[in-house]
């Protein structure tokens, strides 16, 4: 967003444990999936190219060679698609540059319309001018619509000038850090609680929503290029426990919850476990949705990564919407613990911020300072909730 990345030109002018998933109780939740059969893997969600009108110095192939040569797993590069009248499929992924030897190239756009933007995500090639052709009708045919493209929708930046303004039913992920400038992020973060307090299981992803690329040449300079120092690639990043690494893998993961979001690719990622049954075993993540015990679970949050040696960081534990306890980390294993026993009847669930110390992002120098302390955060372990909500 133009009017929100504003501020960045302001600021610059003044491992998861080996273990078996334990069995359901309630027989209308299926059992948790493997810890160990997946891989993390890192990417950045919201992308604009020179596709984008209001783009600038950011081709594809800039955007690409970008992402391999610091690391990442997977992109999608979500251009607007009422730019191109809703053909984006002969625009971004046409582009003889739509193509990568190591990172995974999702397929997608950036639903642009007059109620809020919502990102699609496909591991395939679809038919975007359907869901664009439809963008002002009631939200019952537009769900329609989506559920017959087989697509996975997200709602982009949810507050302030391009919320989302649809039912929340037809999304199945929602953006709640959006770029490198956190504290724009917070009513996003009051939004996901809203809805995962009223039993919707949506994932908490990020998008750095970045447009401008750095300037090849000095004529090439526009008031927007200080941006790609401070807003680029990977700020911030997704990480998703996939269980392949393809991008159905990635599509999958994201749709079941197993996603973490850190601030940088070279901060740490945080991971948020739980032994259910209490056999001193690990057997839920991010994600994961289970029927209580009636007996204390034990959580363990994990800070994988970061070159910050000895740092202690803050972290915050939410339960249903409401602040549960603040931990410090174990500056030796990057580690915390806690225990809460979840009712047996009723729906709860934790998630967690993580605060401290930044590591550096050479690629993109002045992210952090648009940061400032928030380094992660991790999405919800679930307790009795209904899965065909």
């Amino acid at each position: 967003m133009l009017d929100r990345l504003a501020l960045i030109a302001l600021v610059f002018v003044s491992s998861s444990a080996d273990a078996a998933a334990p069995a359901a109780v309630d027989p209308k939740i299926p059992p948790v999936a493997s810890l160990t059969e997946g891989q993390w893997l890192k990417g950045d969600l919201h992308l604009h190219s020179r596709h984008s009108t209001d783009s600038s110095n950011n081709p594809e192939a800039k955007i690409i060679r970008f992402a391999e040569n610091a690391g990442f797993d997977y992109l999608a590069i979500t251009d607007h698609d009422n730019h191109v009248h809703g053909d984006v499929a002969h625009n971004t992924w046409s582009d003889p540059e739509f193509r990568s030897k190591s990172v995974i190239l999702l397929y997608g756009a950036e639903w642009t319309t007059v109620r809020g933007h919502g990102n699609v995500f496909s591991a395939k090639p679809y038919d975007h001018q359907r869901l664009f052709d439809v963008e002002d009708e009631r939200d019952a045919k537009i769900l329609a619509v989506k559920k017959s493209l087989g697509i996975h929708l997200s709602a982009n930046h949810p507050s302030g000038k391009d919320h989302f303004g649809f039912s929340y039913d037809m999304v199945d992920s929602i953006e709640v850090w959006n770029s490198a400038v956190w504290p724009t992020n917070l009513n996003a973060m009051m939004i996901w609680d809203d809805m995962l307090r009223s039993g919707r299981k949506l994932t908490g992803r990020g998008g750095s929503d970045s447009h401008h690329g750095i300037p090849d040449t000095a004529a090439q300079t526009v008031p927007n290029s200080i941006q790609a120092t401070a807003n680029y690639v990977g700020t911030p990043t997704t990480w998703v426990f996939a269980r392949t690494r393809t991008a159905q893998g990635v599509i999958d993961a994201l749709g079941n919850g197993r996603v973490s979001v850190s601030a940088n690719p070279d901060d740490p990622r945080v991971e948020l476990m739980a032994d259910r049954d209490g056999d001193g075993r690990m057997d839920m993540m991010m994600g994961d949705n289970a029927a209580p015990t009636g007996k204390p679970v034990t959580f363990q949050v994990k800070l994988v990564g970061g070159s910050i040696k000895g740092a202690a960081y803050k972290i915050k534990v939410v339960k249903d919407g409401e602040d549960f306890g603040a931990y410090t980390s174990n500056p030796a294993t990057g580690s915390a613990t806690f225990t809460d026993t979840p009712p047996v009847h009723g729906r709860t669930y934790y998630r967690v911020t993580v605060e401290g110390p930044q590591t550096p992002y050479p690629q993109v120098p002045n992210s952090m300072a648009l940061s400032g302390n928030m380094v992660a955060l991790s999405n919800p372990i679930f307790f009795n909730f209904d899965p065909k909500f």
